[in-house]
């Protein structure tokens, strides 16, 4: 991935006082000038004034296809290798940057299972509904090499900003057996540690999504699930007693698949956010890839990411317009 730089403070000083030089026998003592009361004031207060310059980021984009076209949401802009909500509002120039990246014309590297896969030039700009916040989609004709022609969920970066990858060898991950075994058992197990009643219907009832995956530090794929009681994985009001549970396994010593991550939420105490797998990629460049979700709420959607901290799977960003509650791990 690219390089990132990060926000640059400069701090402005002034310094004052006095030496004393002996010379010849002759000591001489050099002040400096004297200062009104204005300036002086002016002088003390110096100390404290923070120039912040912004070093612009790339921007991350999240998009499907279908057929030779896609659509792209802006997921925030990468800085210090962290991932922020664009546009900022106090930063001006983010709506100037904004305009000429989504211009017609404008190309993204696109991604997919963590490797580039080829290109989109932009056709179209449209707010991004039902995304919660500022957004735009950017829509446009996606070009992909050969092995990537089956993939669907993409991300995007800017082909302007830094040096471009070179393309990867792209391998798209089924769910075997074992994986759809081990998403049920740690659902079972983490449901009532929640304290959630078991599921009528039982846990396989309640999964609605599950995608195997292979981060590019992984030596075999990882898989994860979505489970939703009373609600549907989608933007639409929840029912009565409404839970989703997010879940992440990935490979241990002896192939046996154990618990990595999990995300529930009770619609009753915290609201609707259903996370769904979208893609990852390791996009701040420290080896480990990140893993990008889609989130839908009764009224709208955003996004938050996983990322590991010592050794742990943590969301470590999620949209400030979606639920903002505290992580779980």
């Amino acid at each position: 991935m690219r390089k990132h730089l990060l926000a640059i403070a400069v701090i402005l000083t002034a310094a004052t006082g006095c030496d004393n030089v002996a010379w010849g026998g002759i000591e001489v003592e050099l002040r400096p000038p004297p200062i009104s009361d204005t300036a002086a004031a002016t002088a003390n207060t110096v100390d404290d004034t923070v120039a912040v310059v912004k070093v612009p980021g790339p921007l991350l984009l999240a998009g499907e296809r279908t057929g030779e076209r896609a659509d792209f949401v802006i997921v925030g802009e990468l800085l210090a290798a962290r991932l922020s909500p664009f546009p900022d509002p106090d930063v001006p120039s983010d709506a100037t940057r904004l305009a000429e990246l989504s211009t017609p014309g404008s190309e993204w590297v696109v991604y997919s299972e963590g490797v580039r896969v080829g290109r989109m030039t932009v056709e179209a700009t449209s707010p991004a509904e039902p995304y919660c916040g500022d957004r735009l989609t950017l829509s446009g004709t996606v070009e992909l090499v050969p092995s990537a022609a089956t993939a669907v969920r993409l991300l995007a970066l800017p082909s302007t900003d830094g040096e471009i990858d070179p393309y990867g060898a792209y391998q798209q991950h089924a769910d075997v057996y074992d994986q759809r075994v081990a998403t049920l058992q740690i659902a079972g197990e983490a449901i009532p540690r929640y304290g959630e009643s078991w599921p009528a219907g039982g846990v396989l009832s309640l999964r609605e999504d599950i995608q195997a995956f292979q981060p590019a530090d992984a030596s075999a794929p990882w898989v994860a699930a979505t489970f939703v009681n009373q609600d549907l994985l989608g933007v639409a009001s929840p029912g009565q007693g409404a839970y989703s549970l997010f879940v992440v396994a990935r490979p241990e010593a002896g192939g046996e698949l154990a618990e990595a991550f999990t995300w529930f939420r009770s619609v009753e105490s915290e609201g609707k956010a259903i996370p769904q797998y979208h893609d990852h990629l390791d996009w701040d460049d420290d080896g480990q890839d990140e893993i990008l979700l889609d989130v839908f709420g009764a009224n709208r959607r955003w996004f938050a990411t996983l990322d590991r901290l010592d050794g742990r799977l943590i969301r470590a960003f999620e949209d400030p317009c979606g639920s903002g509650a505290a992580p779980s791990n």
